[in-house]
């Protein structure tokens, strides 16, 4: 059980409810991390316009959703694990490519080295070394898409630690941890 509310719909006034509604509109239902998130409508706006932003990026959405599942296994992020391989396969994202990028790995070397960065971010905390941001480069990176990538790892670091603190109950299809909980 969640340990804070999960807001619905006919719940949530103003702001809250308006991107609820969105929310829904652009899942076909309501996650619970949003519902989650809608306790607060200024993280809801930010998460939500998040999103937004980084769906309209120059990183692909299956880019987006490989980052997001090598992350959510290093968090331990059951919810984040499970939403993002759905999406990257909705993405068009074959399964053992999922699972490949849930460990940080992927026979393309430029979805590779993202998915290295990535995860040396959130390993290191930030604290990387110029070498990994010109492995980037080497692998055909160029600035605009480097800062996005940090920006997707960011955003999931934010969901993961919703998912995480708040025990937000997973509803998406299950996928298992690589890593120990």
């Amino acid at each position: 059980m969640s340990r804070i509310p999960l807001v619905s719909s006919a719940e949530a006034t103003g702001d809250a409810q308006v991107l609820l509604s969105q929310i829904h509109g652009a899942f076909g239902a309501t996650p619970n991390m949003f519902r989650a998130v809608a306790n607060s409508p200024a993280a809801l706006r930010s998460l939500w316009g998040s999103f937004g932003a980084l769906g309209g990026g120059v990183i692909p959405a299956q880019l987006g959703e490989k980052i997001a599942v090598a992350i959510a296994d290093r968090n331990a992020c059951h919810y984040c694990l499970a939403a993002h391989t759905a999406l990257g396969r909705k993405a068009g994202a074959s399964s053992a490519e999922m699972t490949a990028a849930q460990h940080g790995e992927s026979a393309d070397p430029q979805t590779a080295a993202a998915l290295r960065f990535a995860l040396a971010v959130v390993e290191q905390r930030g604290q990387i070394e110029a070498a990994e941001v010109q492995a980037l480069r080497d692998a055909g990176f160029d600035d605009r898409q480097i800062v996005e990538l940090l920006a997707h790892v960011a955003l999931n670091l934010f969901t993961n630690y919703v998912n995480v603190a708040f025990d937000v109950p997973v509803d998406f299809p299950g996928v298992k941890l690589r890593v120990a909980a």
